[in-house]
């Protein structure tokens, strides 16, 4: 999130921001426990039964809908059944109800699934192209995310990258800025060497951890909380929203806002389903998702306020790294820029940098 964003919200804007997002429920969000009660997902039951649709889109993400980028699909759920006059349901699956990334991926593939929002950090496993979106200090920034989203001649290339898979990325929502969450304070890069950080199960976070130096493991998500709760690890590479709502503040009570990436939940969908769907159902769906998910990414803003706050209530300290190690974290990470640059595509990548600058 880009620094001057919040000074140009209103205070009265912030106020109702802290105070929507609390009572929404998220206070409600119990953690790693929670995802495998699907039952918690009663209050988002449609008002409607969707027995009678002719078509369905089933979309699918892992994690908890209380997170505003993810809470989308329910949105884009009851619109597009009031704009088709209940032909086209799209049945939104969250919690991994349908399985872990990698599985739901190979299901979209083979249409088995139509839609899902995936993490930014699983899709450069899906097409290098998708590895742009998690390149430190790029689209590190609001402004920057819109600016490519709404330019054709960035966003196009981003969306036909994994075509050649029969997949389509029409467009992406968010879950926050990255930073460090720790148990210890980091200030400084310094500071972060004293620190075993989790990191995701991704190609572009490892490289970007070698590059930095910086101690790291790789683990998967269930595994993070007894890891961190032990001491297995005293560091996490995330964001305020994700940390806030799972809990992660209870044990890591630092946070440093280092902002060099915005975690992303990329809509991908099946091309062939998508292309067989008639024409106006197309329209509608395709139109729905834009516009609910540009409203998404605004809410993913305020949501991250929103949390920062209550995590500050509650006792977690923030510390903003400084520019000149942010400058040397942008030194110390060519080699990463140079190898996903080739996998990327150089001449697109650095469109992607002069254009969003």
């Amino acid at each position: 999130m880009s620094p001057s964003w919040p000074q140009r919200l209103s205070k009265h804007l912030l106020l109702c921001a802290v105070a929507f997002f609390t009572l929404m429920g998220l206070a409600g969000y119990a953690g790693p426990a929670a995802a495998d009660d699907v039952t918690s997902l009663k209050d988002w039951k449609p008002a409607f039964d969707p027995s009678g649709a002719k078509y369905t889109y089933i979309l699918s993400n892992v994690d908890h809908p209380s997170i505003a980028g993810i809470g989308v699909g329910y949105k884009i759920r009851d619109r597009v059944w009031a704009m088709s006059n209940g032909r086209l349901f799209v049945d939104f699956r969250p919690l991994a109800q349908l399985g872990g990334e990698k599985d739901v991926v190979r299901k979209l593939k083979m249409g088995a699934v139509q839609g899902m929002l995936c993490s930014s950090v699983a899709a450069a496993g899906v097409a290098p192209e998708l590895g742009i979106v998690n390149l430190p200090f790029i689209l590190d920034t609001s402004e920057k995310l819109e600016k490519f989203r709404n330019t054709p001649e960035l966003f196009e290339p981003f969306s036909n990258a994994a075509m050649r898979q029969g997949i389509k990325v029409v467009d992406f929502t968010g879950y926050g800025s990255y930073g460090w969450a720790t148990t210890t304070p980091v200030r400084n890069l310094a500071d972060a060497k004293q620190v075993n950080f989790r990191i995701a199960q991704a190609p572009v976070n490892t490289d970007i951890y070698k590059a930095w130096n910086l101690k790291f493991t790789v683990m998967p998500w269930p595994d993070v909380p007894q890891a961190l709760q032990t001491g297995v690890i005293d560091g996490l590479d995330h964001t305020p929203i994700v940390c806030s709502i799972t809990k992660k503040f209870d044990v890591a009570k630092f946070f440093t806002q280092i902002n060099y990436t915005q975690g992303l939940y990329i809509h991908m969908m099946n091309r062939r389903w998508l292309e067989q769907l008639p024409a106006d159902l197309r329209e509608i769906l395709l139109t729905v998702i834009k516009e609910e998910s540009a409203k998404a990414r605004t809410n993913t803003d305020l949501q991250q306020l929103a949390q920062i706050e209550a995590a500050q209530n509650a006792g977690v300290e923030f510390f903003d790294l400084s520019a000149a190690d942010k400058a040397t974290l942008i030194e110390m990470a060519a080699p990463v820029y140079q190898k996903w640059g080739e996998r990327i595509g150089i001449t697109y990548l650095n469109l992607v940098r002069s254009s969003v600058q």
